[in-house]
């Protein structure tokens, strides 16, 4: 997952929006958004080299998404997955600050990620390169692979977009946000982030929507976590970078 943008406690309806989109190579074996055979509380996409996910919701209403931290002097990997972080939030019915203390503890176990994690009520951020977490004031945020927030062209600009779309008082459409997602416009250079890959492929990296090579966006989401206790789960898939397919899930409050 690498551009992860939401509004929390910024709609009367929605205390969470969150709109995101997974970049991956386009070889990666993926499982589309469904509920697990083994995990049926989870709804999620899956990574099937690993088993892990890079987001997804459960049906005791919480979510967790992870990005990988861009550092090329980093290790690529670490002893295990960083997928499972997103699994073992959202299995485990543990306390949202018990599992951000576990992460702190075992935080060199994986390759740089940055991890959102939002229990219902509450809502965290986790770097396990920097051991730094953050309590999630109400705002509209965003995260790609560097830290929350971090001044990065795709990251502004999907914080403006998702506030422009807050600002008309109107019920939102899942088809709306996700068309958020969709942008291929490169950054100009002098805007570009340098983490050390290069001036070429920080251009390539830069928009919202990647499609270069073996490698680009691979799905979009556009979750709401309503009022009410129901989730509204949508998933745009693509192959090769071309719409495939889209998944839409209700989880009801006492599913």
């Amino acid at each position: 997952m690498c551009l992860i943008t939401f509004a929390f406690q910024m709609h009367p309806e929605y205390p969470l929006i969150v709109i995101a989109n997974r970049d991956e190579f386009y070889d990666r074996p993926t499982a589309p958004a469904q509920f697990w055979a083994d995990a049926p509380e989870i709804l999620a996409g899956r990574d099937l080299l690993q088993g892990g996910s890079w987001l997804g919701v459960s049906s005791k209403n919480r979510f967790a998404a992870i990005t990988n931290y861009r550092d090329p002097r980093l290790p690529e990997s670490g002893l295990y997955s960083r997928g499972d972080i997103v699994r073992q939030f959202l299995e485990q019915p543990v306390s949202i600050e018990a599992f951000i203390a576990h992460l702190r503890n075992t935080k060199d176990d994986y390759g740089g990620y940055n991890v959102l994690l939002y229990d219902g009520h509450k809502m965290y951020h986790f770097n396990n390169i920097f051991d730094d977490y953050t309590i999630i004031e109400a705002g509209v945020h965003s995260l790609s692979n560097a830290t929350l927030n971090s001044n990065w062209p795709k990251t502004q600009l999907g914080k403006d977009d998702l506030t422009e779309v807050l600002k008309v008082k109107q019920p939102l459409q899942i088809e709306n946000l996700l068309s958020l997602l969709t942008n291929k416009t490169i950054a100009s250079d002098n805007k570009l982030p340098d983490t050390g890959v290069g001036i070429h492929l920080e251009r390539l990296l830069s928009p919202q929507f990647i499609k270069m090579g073996n490698y680009g966006t691979r799905c979009s989401t556009a979750i709401l976590f309503q009022q009410d206790g129901n989730i509204q789960f949508a998933e745009r898939t693509y192959e090769q970078g071309e719409k495939e397919y889209d998944r839409l899930f209700i989880i009801e409050k006492n599913r």
